[in-house]
């Protein structure tokens, strides 16, 4: 089975990748459309899709002999919301499949990409930049930097993100997929048994090695968390403050 893990950035989709790939007849891999050259119309991602669904990838990307699924990563920014009715097309003919994952929590995804990006620049930890990490050491060692979050336009972005994510539902809802949200893996890995279903696996306990970067109160993680709670106090959003959950 061929499959794509449709998100927006920072939803947790490395995390989710390694989860994957813990199975031993799965081959999860990156972003397939990620380079621009293979997304900039719609001609040349159906290139891209047509290279992936001729098996190229098999060889080259399969980690054993027995891959009963092979998916890549697409996020949502890349073409595929511009060009959503003709990869819902290309998907519906060749019974390809979607896996959708999203955080409830924006301000957490918010908090996790204003982090990311600056990183990208200081390079923490020892001069390199890393998305992800695998010890508790280096999660802390991000952890200490805390963004300061927009207040004036922060329900502005939580809106255009829920509406974002509720196209992106609307548009590919013809197609063969399963819809995730990380906090509901987090703190119930049965949905782990309902991917492996979806995906026609043998049911395995999937693990990962990645360490949380961003847990605990918002409180220690936000520079100007004032400003944040007076501008999301009394709105549908205030319940982001005080969730939390851990790997």
């Amino acid at each position: 089975m061929e499959f794509f893990r449709w998100n927006a950035q920072r939803s947790g989709s490395g995390w989710f990748e390694t989860l994957l790939n813990s199975h031993m007849n799965v081959s999860s891999n990156g972003e397939i459309v990620g380079a621009k050259e293979r997304r900039s119309n719609v001609s040349t991602i159906i290139d891209t899709l047509d290279k992936v669904y001729n098996l190229d990838f098999f060889t080259s990307a399969s980690k054993n002999e027995c891959s009963a699924a092979v998916g890549f990563k697409w996020m949502l920014n890349q073409g595929l919301m511009q060009h959503h009715k003709e990869i819902v097309q290309y998907f519906n003919e060749r019974g390809v499949s979607a896996i959708f994952l999203f955080r409830r929590n924006q301000l957490r995804r918010m908090i996790s990409l204003l982090a990311n990006s600056y990183d990208s620049q200081a390079k923490l930890l020892n001069g390199t930049h890393k998305s992800h990490v695998h010890s508790s050491r280096e999660a802390q060692i991000l952890a200490n930097y805390k963004p300061k979050v927009n207040a004036t336009l922060l329900i502005h972005n939580l809106k255009e993100a829920e509406k974002t994510i509720a196209k992106a539902l609307e548009y590919f809802k013809s197609t063969r997929r399963i819809v995730l949200y990380y906090e509901d893996i987090v703190s119930n890995r049965t949905k782990l048994v309902d991917v492996q279903e979806f995906l026609r696996l043998p049911i395995r306990e999937l693990t990962s090695s990645q360490v949380k970067i961003h847990s605990g109160p918002l409180s220690n993680q936000i520079e100007n968390w004032g400003d944040i709670q007076k501008a999301i106090k009394g709105t549908s959003y205030e319940s982001f403050l005080n969730q939390d959950y851990q790997l």
